[in-house]
């Protein structure tokens, strides 16, 4: 029989029945309240403030892209979503960042709907009532019972770490509940004179914007490229109405625009921007008064995400009785390739929208099983085939 073989790694030449198996480590995401992992690529999703539009685009927005959104007529419904995108960000604890040039970033701030958190009470009247009550009353009791060993004072931002929130449109959120989060601001009109010293193609107040959006990625420490020793969070950046005439563009005003390239440059330069840091963008844009349907596509192909808005208010679809139970369609122009080959396509093409008393939603639409179908376009006759006789052998 044969001696066992010594080694200097095994000394004492006894053979053990060990197996490669190694724990497998898990993936080192960023974790950030209000965020999640996509579950068709690992991209790092924030909600959009609408839970069904979060749906409609894959689950949500992913961190480093562009969401474009093409204005309603009235820039009613748009401004909204605009408006529920940053309150998300309120909520959540994210970094914000409005831009404007019709209306001053503040003032759409005091817009914000206020967040309806289910999980959040205010125990404070309640604990009153049974204070006041008789305390031989046993349905007092089992009323205050519950608050006995909660603090008499709660933040809304308890639940932040949740992902995606319900809003009420009919009430504004509280001043200290946005106060609470770091807002950076970029009106046009109070931004002084940039002196020009190269010729660029995005106009003056693009440059101005895009290189105040670069300053706050980089200062503020939401450049992923770069190591950064604080804690990680997410910049909302919501930039209102770009494209129009009050940021320097003409296209809306003519068929061949002068500037034609200035927001599509723009866009560009934002997007990979976007891609090297930890910031999501919302840009409406006023697309039906834009002329160049050719220009419009471009401006498309440059967003990741991209979704237009048609409200039936001033249209004849107003009156039409298969539009009564909503207020518009929801038309989806482009979903992103993010990490995958194939990309999230939604279940449905026939998208309405309708704005309740206190919440936005989005649904699938009946207008298409409702209308009357057009009779099929007759088919050209094909000569039959010639006839085969099949004989078992």
């Amino acid at each position: 029989m044969a001696a066992p073989v010594r080694s200097m790694n095994n000394p004492s030449g006894i053979t053990c029945n060990t197996t490669s198996f190694q724990k497998k480590s898990r993936s080192k995401l960023v974790s950030i309240p209000g965020t999640r992992p996509s579950v068709q690529n690992g991209q790092l999703l924030v909600s959009t403030g609408v839970t069904s539009l979060d749906y409609v685009i894959g689950g949500g927005l992913a961190v480093g892209t562009l969401l474009l959104i093409e204005e309603d007529r009235y820039d009613s419904y748009s401004r909204m979503l605009l408006k529920y995108f940053l309150a998300e960000g309120v909520v959540c604890g994210h970094k914000l960042f409005v831009a404007s040039a019709q209306d001053h970033p503040d003032d759409i701030l005091q817009e914000l709907p206020a967040p309806i958190l289910d999980d959040v009470t205010s125990p404070q009247p309640v604990q009153e009532q049974a204070q006041s009550s008789d305390p031989d009353s046993a349905d007092d009791m089992k009323i205050a019972w519950r608050y006995q060993n909660l603090p008499k004072v709660q933040t809304a931002l308890a639940s932040s770490s949740r992902f995606g929130h319900y809003y009420d449109v009919s009430k504004t959120m509280s001043p200290d509940m946005r106060q609470a989060s770091k807002c950076h601001t970029f009106y046009l009109a109070e931004q002084p004179p940039v002196e020009s010293t190269a010729t660029s193609s995005m106009g003056e107040a693009y440059t101005d914007l895009l290189k105040t959006i670069q300053q706050v990625i980089h200062q503020q420490g939401f450049d992923g490229s770069a190591p950064q020793s604080k804690v990680r969070n997410v910049l909302r950046l919501g930039l209102h109405s770009l494209g129009s005439t009050l940021w320097g563009d003409d296209l809306c005003c003519r068929e061949n625009p002068i500037q034609s390239h200035g927001l599509t440059t723009f866009l560009y330069a934002l997007r990979a921007l976007l891609r090297s840091s930890l910031s999501v963008a919302m840009v409406t844009v006023p697309s039906h008064l834009i002329q160049s349907r050719v220009l419009m596509g471009r401006i498309t192909r440059l967003s990741d995400t991209a979704i237009a808005l048609e409200s039936f208010r001033g249209s004849e679809k107003e009156t039409n009785p298969l539009y009564k139970d909503y207020h518009g369609l929801l038309h989806v122009r482009q979903v992103p390739h993010l990490n995958c080959l194939v990309c999230e396509v939604p279940d449905t093409k026939d998208l309405a929208f309708k704005l309740k008393r206190k919440q936005f939603t989005i649904e699938v639409g009946h207008t298409t099983a409702m209308a009357t179908p057009s009779p099929p376009l007759p088919s050209p006759a094909l000569p039959s085939p010639p006839s085969a006789s099949l004989t078992n052998r």
